[in-house]
């Protein structure tokens, strides 16, 4: 198993050439960040709700990012239905000026460049390091904060491998279905006897992540817990972020004017 490589410190090049590229004046136009919609047929609500808010208060927005697990499942570029809805209306939105960015989460680790091009989005590594009205702000799907959950941990390192990766693009369709099919249904199992703590953040993590982005904020979905949380880290205090999911309801931060705000949207006609 290839484990992935320890995260850069954002005062490297690469961070301050991504910060660059994503800077945003909130005073100008809100910009808006999702996670956890986990769009599927089966849940028709959630995806008539997402196009409600893309025809709507999105195009308002001079960016939206969503934080991985758009969709429920995503088992590669090529298996995208014919009639898929998700990707011809983020191209509206990003075609009024928008911008849409993307980051992979532990549902759609396979989402590639073809779906991020017909979406008109950009594709995100993840952390990332932006800056809003010129605070420093990190971004990220959030289940890499959860290292209490060891044996998820092992997975992720495992389906987040290249040749991993490679050799299950390489599978027939249907194959990668019934694969799948069988991974939702152990995890499923493996929730329900887990306790609540091991599958939330591990403090300590943050802690470090705060330290290694040097950032103000850090907005992460994951957990399906939103929340505004404040901490102290080495003297300064920070902000964590926590989107919640659209099962029941939808949940979009916006930030306006300086102000960050945690809403809900609601799912019902």
């Amino acid at each position: 198993m290839v484990m992935e490589p320890p995260l850069a410190c954002s005062r490297g090049w690469r961070h301050l050439a991504e910060m660059h590229r994503h800077t945003h004046d909130s005073h100008a136009a809100p910009i808006l960040f999702i996670a956890d919609l986990h769009l599927d047929p089966a849940r028709p609500a959630a995806l008539h709700a997402l196009a409600g808010f893309l025809a709507g208060p999105a195009r308002k927005a001079s960016a939206l990012y969503i934080l991985g697990d758009l969709f429920e499942a995503w088992i590669g570029d090529d298996a995208r239905p014919a009639d898929d809805p998700v990707a011809p209306a983020l191209r509206a939105l990003a075609d009024q000026g928008t911008r849409v960015f993307l980051m992979h989460g532990n549902r759609d680790f396979l989402l590639g460049r073809a779906f991020a091009q017909a979406a008109g989005a950009e594709l995100l590594d993840e952390p990332v390091v932006i800056s809003i009205d010129n605070e420093r702000v990190g971004l990220e799907h959030g289940d890499a904060l959860c290292t209490d959950d060891t044996a998820y941990q092992a997975f992720r390192a495992q389906v987040r491998d290249p040749d991993w990766q490679r050799g299950f693009l390489a599978l027939s369709v249907a194959e990668r279905l019934e694969q799948a099919r069988a991974a939702r249904a152990r995890s499923g199992e493996d929730m329900a006897t887990k306790a609540e703590a091991i599958m939330d953040v591990n403090p300590a993590a943050v802690t470090t992540r705060f330290r290694d982005l040097d950032v103000a904020r850090l907005i992460h979905g994951h957990t399906h817990r939103p929340a505004m949380h404040s901490l102290t880290v080495d003297g300064v205090e920070r902000q964590r972020i926590v989107l919640g999911d659209w099962f029941d309801q939808g949940s979009v931060l916006t930030v306006s004017d300086r102000e960050y705000r945690l809403d809900q949207v609601s799912l019902s006609g």
